[in-house]
């Protein structure tokens, strides 16, 4: 029988191993839609059982637009994960949504192609429509802000993540765009993770560590990648407190 997971962490950018994750052990699944990104690791936050995903790759060797996102979920979810956070690096557009900021947004626009986007996506499978109105779990949203507020973290509530094909950046034109269309965070991951989520009816959410300013925003003039690396850095080292607070409120 599959033992049941209390949280799953799908890492990003920065993320490639979860800290203090004790009596971790390496699952290798075999999934109908081939190979995950990595092992899953499975390991315990105190009493809670928590499973890790690295997206990338623990190397960092998957683009966004290579990632196997079906895999990676259903192999969440066969592991008995029911709860699925999110954790992806983005670009900030809104004046509030700067460099180090994390972010729980609550709506997404999907600007990807050529992407596997469904589990229907196979001959004989059942053709589901989901209600995707709201993409974001709204249980897990609220554990999540209040997870933030109990560990006195500073985390903006709400916003709309445009996901972009990458894996180049955006220009500034591109931006401009997706800033009329309403998107507040840009970044090349959320899609179709929650969307896969949604169809394997798990309840998924997103935290978004805003690593820069996207293209004519902010102060900068242009974007520099060891600053995204150290911004990622500097808020990446508050995802343990925000889970363990999580965590911490069942």
């Amino acid at each position: 029988m599959t033992r049941t997971i209390d949280l799953a962490l799908v890492g990003g950018t920065g993320l490639y191993r979860f800290p203090g994750l004790e009596d971790a052990e390496r699952h290798a699944v075999d999934t109908p839609y081939g190979h995950p990104s990595d092992s899953v690791v499975v390991g315990r936050v105190g009493a809670h059982r928590v499973a890790f995903l690295a997206r990338h790759g623990e190397s960092h060797t998957i683009p966004p637009h290579r990632v196997n996102y079906r895999a990676n979920v259903w192999a969440l979810h066969h592991l008995g994960a029911r709860r699925v956070v999110g954790v992806n690096a983005v670009g900030g557009i809104r004046s509030d949504m700067g460099p180090r900021v994390l972010a729980v947004p609550d709506q997404i626009i999907d600007y990807t192609c050529d992407r596997l986007t469904s589990f229907c996506d196979v001959a004989g499978a059942e053709v589901r429509h989901i209600d995707f109105s709201e993409p974001y779990s709204a249980t897990l949203r609220k554990a999540l802000l209040d997870a933030a507020r109990a560990a006195e973290l500073a985390v903006v509530d709400g916003g709309c993540y445009g996901a972009t094909q990458g894996p180049r950046l955006e220009t500034r034109a591109e931006i401009a765009r997706m800033k009329r269309d309403g998107c507040d965070l840009v970044g090349m991951t959320g899609m179709p993770e929650a969307a896969l989520a949604r169809e394997l009816e798990l309840d998924y959410a997103c935290v978004a560590l805003v690593a820069n300013w996207a293209a004519g925003c902010g102060d900068e003039a242009e974007i520099s990648l060891p600053e995204i690396f150290a911004n990622l850095e500097a808020a990446t080292a508050q995802v343990p407190v925000l889970v363990k607070a999580l965590l911490a409120a069942g």
